[in-house]
């Protein structure tokens, strides 16, 4: 199997695009590495598309490893031929090479494996010839007969009939281990099969929409996929797969029986006995209604062995007990695997549009984490994160309580300078939000805007080692307060603190591989952290240990040597950090920021190993690092432009490529990506969904985006539902061609249901 040339079919690649990739993956390159600083040997392909093709590379080379495995283990059996080790070769899929081990896997006691022990393979093998075209084939059985004191219990032959049915076992194994059987079996079923589902109970369930439900296996959406797992682990849903048994079993028939090229008498076709008993014989391996068609009156006998009928009868039995429950489970666990990774994808972009969501600079914020009996915990934060004080108030309580909660925000506000406060999500934030709405107007704070903030995964961390580490002399419930004001501060920061698939944008995350999902969300994390950078001196060790060529030990190191040392300088001196060796500084290095240090060019993206080509261009364009610092490269591109960028990469010893993203990064030293993306949707003024009416346009914020719509925040508290059929004008494939989490969208209401609090939306016409 050549990998290289397979990656570079399914990506439509050049060869040499994927061979640099590899080499430099196994050369221990991180993605975020490769795709920032290896361009050149990529052919610029970006952070998304090599997380593709390492995943397919991970699972060819697993696929290889399999394949390589069962070789091995067919080979020390002494049953490896040819023919087999080109079927091995030939194998695209896991269950194509599982289906070739099948006949030589150790399985457990079966009925085949009783009846070889029992002396009745070559009995098996005389049926299977089907080359008898007269006899008694009971007579013939009759010398398989095998009882006495000297034979094993369990092992007995004790009449003819026993010994032809411990042959048919034998035939429907050989026949369910055939590995070609088995995947036009597999391949008509998934095209023509159908997916079903009824309810297992007669109670209501979020599952009724598949309590009478059919769909062709091929056509089932993934989403639908998991549901139906989901009703079906919780008891609600009974699942089959019902294939197209008829045109299975034709199959196996025109494969498997033969024909004689003459035509006996028809007495001595069944074996000199007449119709009743030869279907009286037959009905010990087929139902009376599954009758095989040559035992049939209406299909001439005639021109068929006197064994074929048996043969026949294992056939069916072979895939109605064996090949039938096996096929549709694995049908169904490759449904699942595409659903899984269908939900993945969903959840890996809302993810990434999740953390990539602005933040909001230079605010002072006050966050409230709400609650009914035990109170609205309170924090205030500055512009760095830093807490500056903290409370408890009690706002859905008595109207003492309440005024002092005012007077309490009132103090805080004019205290430090309060000009946003964060509301978390949960539990009792509607009133919260009620509270904060009539305390901005009763005290006239013109200037004080407030922001609804998801609040998932909060308690985690405020219950977790780190958050004790980070805030030791703040209560559980305070330190709640703290990340929600630092995420609306800085979503990516705080959120990296958080197990990824705690942070509510998923779709089924929790039934899905959760090794899977764990390590595509993570890579997701990965991309965003250095592609945002950080602050050499300011960022936390969760946030560090997400920088390429950097773990969680080394992180803390850096954490550490500041504590020590004090502020880093320069990026060189992360090479005094225990642990951080020169192999860890090249993969880090170009995603560290030090805003105030020695070296404006470490403020940037530009990478250690490029500054003297940075340094050589500014000389060609007449710049200076004066001028750098002073902001004053806003020609810069144009004039590298008119250079002539390939002579100018050239001369400065770099690719086109890394030439462009050096003259970018000179432009803008500390440029954050996130700041051309639109800011989140501030109020002022709270609304309820009784305010609603159909037709109100509105902005809002796009929440979470599944496969059949989107969840959009319009500020009351209840996300409303934009159908897929009602995101565009136009056809839409997925919601996400269309909208992303965090995305600030205008909506117009089609429908509210108060009772049910449900919120039909559409983009339509807005």
């Amino acid at each position: 199997m050549d990998i290289i040339q397979i990656l570079t079919q399914e990506f439509n690649l050049k060869r040499q695009q994927i061979e640099a990739f590899v080499e430099l993956i196994d050369d221990g390159n991180t993605i975020p590495f490769i795709a920032r600083y290896r361009k050149e040997a990529t052919g610029e392909l970006d952070d998304v598309t090599l997380r593709d093709v390492f995943d397919r590379l991970t699972y060819l080379r697993n696929l290889n490893d399999r394949r390589e495995e069962v070789r091995r283990l067919i080979d020390e059996q002494g049953k490896m031929t040819d023919e087999i080790n080109a079927a091995l070769d030939k194998a695209e899929k896991l269950a194509e090479i599982e289906d070739i081990y099948r006949p030589y896997k150790p399985k457990r006691r079966t009925r085949a494996m009783i009846a070889r022990e029992r002396g009745l393979e070559p009995l098996a093998e005389i049926l299977m010839a089907q080359e008898l075209v007269d006899g008694d084939i009971l007579e013939i059985a009759s010398e398989y007969i095998n009882v006495g004191d000297d034979v094993k219990e369990g092992l007995e032959v004790k009449t003819a009939e026993d010994a032809l049915a411990g042959a048919c076992d034998i035939i429907a194994e050989d026949v369910s281990d055939n590995a070609e059987f088995r995947k036009a079996i597999r391949d008509v079923t998934f095209r023509d099969g159908t997916l079903e589902s009824k309810a297992a109970k007669e109670e209501d369930s979020v599952y009724r929409l598949y309590y009478e439900y059919s769909e062709p296996v091929c056509k089932v959406q993934p989403h639908r996929v998991l549901a139906i797992n989901r009703g079906e682990k919780e008891e609600f849903l009974n699942v089959k797969i019902d294939p197209p048994i008829d045109k299975i079993l034709a199959y196996l028939k025109r494969k498997i029986l033969k024909e004689l090229p003459k035509r006996p008498n028809e007495v001595d076709v069944l074996g000199k006995r007449s119709d009743n008993e030869a279907s009286e014989l037959f009905g010990r391996f087929v139902s009376e209604n599954e009758q095989s068609a040559v035992c049939r009156d209406d299909v001439s006998r005639e021109t068929f062995s006197i064994t074929t009928s048996y043969v026949e009868a294992a056939v069916e039995d072979s895939y109605k007990r064996l090949i039938e429950p096996s096929i549709a489970n694995e049908i169904r666990g490759e449904l699942s695997v595409v659903a899984e990774e269908q939900a993945i994808k969903v959840f890996k972009e809302n993810l990434k549009n999740l953390l990539m969501q602005p933040p909001i600079k230079g605010k002072v914020v006050l966050a409230l984490d709400p609650g009914y009996r035990t109170g609205c915990k309170m924090a205030v934060v500055d512009e760095t994160g830093k807490v500056l004080d903290s409370g408890v108030i009690y706002p859905t309580q008595s109207d003492a309580r309440i005024a002092e909660a005012k007077k309490f925000v009132k103090r805080m506000v004019d205290k430090h300078g309060v000009t946003l406060i964060a509301i978390g999500n949960g539990t009792a934030s509607k009133e919260s939000e009620i509270f904060i709405a009539e305390t901005i107007r009763e005290f006239g704070f013109s200037d004080v805007k407030y922001a609804i903030v998801n609040e998932a995964g909060a308690s985690i961390y405020s219950a977790s080692k780190q958050g004790a580490e980070e805030f030791p002399d703040f209560d559980v419930t305070i330190r709640g307060a703290i990340s929600i004001g630092r995420r609306l501060q800085d979503p990516l920061a705080e959120l990296v603190k958080i197990d990824a698939q705690n942070v509510g944008v998923g779709q089924y995350q929790h039934d899905v591989n959760q090794k899977r999902l764990g390590e595509a969300l993570g890579g997701v994390v990965e991309d965003c952290v250095n592609d945002v950078g950080v602050d050499l001196n300011t960022a936390s060790y969760a946030l560090m240990s997400y920088i390429s060529g950097i773990n969680l030990t080394v992180a803390k190191n850096i954490v550490a040597y500041r504590e020590e040392v004090g502020a880093f300088k320069t990026r060189k001196e992360l090479l005094k950090v225990a642990k951080l060796g020169a192999k860890a500084f090249l993969q880090c290095a170009g995603f560290m920021r030090i805003s105030a240090g020695k070296n404006i060019l470490d403020n940037t993206s530009v990478h250690p190993e490029s500054y003297a080509a940075a340094e050589k261009l500014l000389e060609k364009l007449e710049y200076t690092m004066d001028d750098v610092n002073a902001g004053k490269l806003v020609l810069l591109k144009e004039k590298a432009e008119r250079a002539d960028m390939t002579k100018l990469a050239e001369e400065i010893e770099v690719g086109v490529p890394t030439l462009r993203d050096i003259v970018e990064s000179l432009q803008k030293p500390g440029r954050d990506p996130r700041d051309d993306i639109e800011q989140p949707v501030l109020r002022d003024d709270v609304m309820d969904i009784k305010d609603l009416k159909p037709g109100m346009i509105m902005t809002g914020t796009v929440r979470n985006v599944i496969d059949f719509g989107a969840f959009v925040d319009v500020g009351v508290h209840q996300d409303g539902l934009v159908h897929i059929s009602q995101l565009a004008d136009k056809f839409v494939k997925h919601p996400m061609d269309v909208v992303a989490v965090g995305d600030i969208v205008k909506v117009k209401v089609l429908d509210v249901d108060v009772a049910k609090m449900r919120i039909s939306l559409t983009m339509k016409d807005v």
